[in-house]
């Protein structure tokens, strides 16, 4: 016990402090590179065609993407900021639809790339020397710029995230270099079902066989201010 006691004391040392009044601006900008993970959420009906086939949707395997933006943080005090990330997304899923009776496969290839403007409240704990954990939560409209027709499943442009996340500040010499992990939900059905586009009309049993699609997202960033 007694030796216990300096132990602890000297893990709660204070140390010198890289960058000390950074935290302080009224303002101030940095940007992030990533990589993260899309999934795709299907609500397959079991629509049945004229010729006895049921199909359904899913995603059996994740690809990794990439992520670049920009950042604006607002102080607003101690503990609380107010963020602004422009953000590109870049990524792919491959959906597989498979027929119940006969084991048939068919497969989509949706390439994205995503415009996002998230808006975040940043919660963060006291600093402690070089480094401060953080929450944040935040809402993240979205545009799709790679939307392709004549394929099996039509997807919106437009889409809308809910986006929460957790992070850390260290405090280097010259810069903060802040890790974040961030999980994105959207509250929005991105399937279309009016299939003007179709030239092959054998695709509309895929849109009919799914009633919903709702897109999730992680993301690993690596922020740099």
């Amino acid at each position: 016990m007694a030796f216990s006691l300096p132990i602890a004391i000297v893990a709660q040392e204070r140390k010198l402090q890289n960058k000390p009044y950074i935290d302080y601006r009224r303002l101030h900008y940095g940007f992030f590179v990533g990589v993260h993970m899309q999934d795709m959420e299907f609500a397959n009906n079991g629509f049945v065609t004229e010729n006895g086939e049921s199909w359904f949707a899913d995603i059996p395997n994740y690809n990794p993407g990439f992520s670049v933006g920009v950042l604006a943080d607002l102080r607003l005090n101690t503990y609380l900021s107010l963020r602004l990330i422009p953000t590109m997304h870049f990524g792919q899923n491959s959906i597989v639809f498979r027929e119940q009776n006969s084991g048939e496969q068919s497969r989509q290839l949706v390439k994205t790339t995503y415009i996002s403007l998230p808006v975040h409240v940043k919660f963060a704990a006291e600093r402690f020397n070089n480094y401060r954990p953080y929450v944040t939560a935040g809402v993240s409209p979205m545009v799709n710029l790679t939307v392709k027709k004549q394929k099996q499943l039509l997807l919106k442009r437009f889409d809308f995230m809910v986006e929460v996340g957790a992070g850390c500040d260290f405090y280097l010499p010259f810069f903060k270099l802040i890790p974040e992990v961030k999980f994105a939900f959207s509250l929005l059905d991105v399937l279309q079902k009016e299939r003007k586009d179709l030239l092959d009309a054998n695709y509309l049993k895929f849109t009919q066989s799914v009633d919903k699609v709702v897109s999730k997202m992680i993301i690993l960033s690596f922020y740099f201010e």
